[in-house]
């Protein structure tokens, strides 16, 4: 059975950093891109970062130079640290696995999800 677990999530400060970090089970995502995307109370899910299997990443425009996502390929894990958080950066992230190696923005183009992580930033 394939999993996606995401960690990291929790409480903190406008300003502040957090770590969020992805293992995936049941199967090697070798080729493929992953993702992470966001969901705030009454919005629709959304794009945050994509990452390939050799490194290349995409970014939502509001994250650009606050967020970082890297992964680890030997050790099935995704990660996405997050500086300078803000307010509206409150969401449950997901983290997904694309169904090809290529960086889309699109919640339909990934076949894989997690459950989603909590984020809160008090302002």
């Amino acid at each position: 059975q394939v999993q996606l677990v995401e960690s990291g999530g929790g409480l903190v400060q406008a300003g502040g950093s957090l770590r969020l970090s992805c293992a995936a089970s049941g199967r090697t995502f070798s080729g493929h891109a992953m993702g992470w995307f966001r969901q705030a109370p009454g919005k629709e899910r959304e794009f945050v970062a994509a990452i390939s299997w050799g490194g290349n990443t995409y970014y939502q425009d509001s994250v650009k130079g606050r967020f970082t996502i890297s992964r680890d390929n030997a050790n099935n894990t995704v990660a996405l640290q997050m500086n300078s958080l803000k307010h509206e950066d409150t969401a449950v992230y997901y983290c997904a696995a694309h169904r090809t190696a290529f960086l889309t923005p699109r919640a339909g183009d990934y076949d894989w999800w997690g459950q989603g992580t909590l984020v809160t930033v008090s302002s």
